[in-house]
């Protein structure tokens, strides 16, 4: 209903621009170049909206610094059956078990080629549901071709917990192989794009200390923290709800405080070496500072604008720019 109702309204001659002039906002202290890409304002849509690149232009109307599409895979699936997005009202947050639904690689291509807006647009990456973790490597490189001359930076996604066994390619070995091969054939192009990679909130410090230490030894660009987390301890919804709902991810506020401890983590550890893109629980401008203190470059948002509107990004921005002029004076 959301993406119909976008489509339908965005895109006309006099509501469009009206929703942009609503809720643009541009400041020149927002504005950020981070691992080599130049952001209007450092607030992105978080992957997982915008799976299959449909809606770029219309949500660059709300004034996001960037799009990140995906979760996309080679070839086009149906996903986990419906329902399998349910809010927590009482949590502030949601439960996802989507499982890279998309309508593959291919398909968004076609779309990518006739956006309008200049809009900064990340590639969030995966591999299909039946192909084994011993193949994967070949999803992620068929994606990475595809999609290369249409994106500003990929994100390799080995964290969602929707696809069976994806987390297995977190493990060290595995995940250095990987990151390896899809950073050889990202340097063999003429213009090489930024190789960032998604972790999950749900890792030990021991798995933490394996990232980063992968990240730098392979050289990928950066790192974004974090994706949902199959935690539920100390969520407010009653646990019969939760056991009616059954498997997914935990997103929203449930996630803040976790997705900040690893952000800062892995900024410390690394010595701020590399970037990172903060996303989880995400509501409020003093959300997102918390996020960019801990060591974040960028943000992200999904639940959050889900929850509170698309006038989140404005409010975000402009308590950011007020801080910034504050901390100034």
């Amino acid at each position: 209903m959301t993406f119909s109702w976008i489509k339908r309204t965005f895109g006309l001659p006099i509501i469009g621009p009206a929703i942009e002039s609503a809720y643009g906002f541009d400041h020149p202290t927002l504005e950020r170049e981070v691992f080599g890409v130049k952001f209007k304002n450092p607030v992105g849509l978080a992957a997982g909206f915008d799976k299959d690149a449909k809606v770029i232009d219309h949500m660059a109307k709300l004034g996001f610094g960037f799009i990140e599409i995906g979760t996309l895979t080679p070839k086009a699936q149906e996903g986990n059956p419906k329902p399998r997005l349910f809010r927590l009202p009482m949590d502030a947050g949601l439960i996802n078990r989507m499982g890279f639904n998309n309508g593959g690689v291919e398909a968004a291509v076609k779309r990518l080629r006739e956006r309008k807006s200049d809009i900064v647009v990340g590639g969030n990456i995966g591999k299909n549901k039946m192909t084994p973790n011993e193949d994967a490597e070949k999803d992620y490189l068929y994606c990475l071709e595809k999609l290369h001359p249409f994106v500003d930076y990929f994100v390799v996604n080995v964290s969602s917990p929707n696809t069976p066994n994806l987390r297995d390619l977190q493990e060290k070995e595995p995940l250095k192989r990987l990151l390896a091969a899809v950073k050889a054939a990202n340097d063999a192009k003429t213009k090489p794009k930024p190789i960032l990679l998604k972790i999950a909130p749900d890792l030990t410090q021991g798995q933490l200390d394996d990232i980063v230490e992968i990240v730098l030894e392979t050289g990928i660009a950066g790192v974004i923290a974090t994706n949902t987390t199959l935690n539920r301890d100390n969520l407010a919804t009653a646990t019969g709800q939760l056991t009616s709902i059954g498997a997914g991810g935990v997103s929203g506020k449930p996630l803040k405080d976790r997705s900040t401890e690893i952000i800062r983590y892995i900024a410390e550890k690394s010595g701020h070496k590399f970037p990172i893109i903060g996303v989880g629980g995400i509501f409020s401008a003093s959300d997102a500072l918390e996020k960019l203190e801990a060591g974040a470059s960028l943000v992200q948002v999904y639940t959050g604008m889900i929850y509170e509107g698309p006038g989140l990004v404005k409010k975000i921005k402009k308590g950011l720019v007020r801080f910034y002029q504050n901390s100034s004076r």
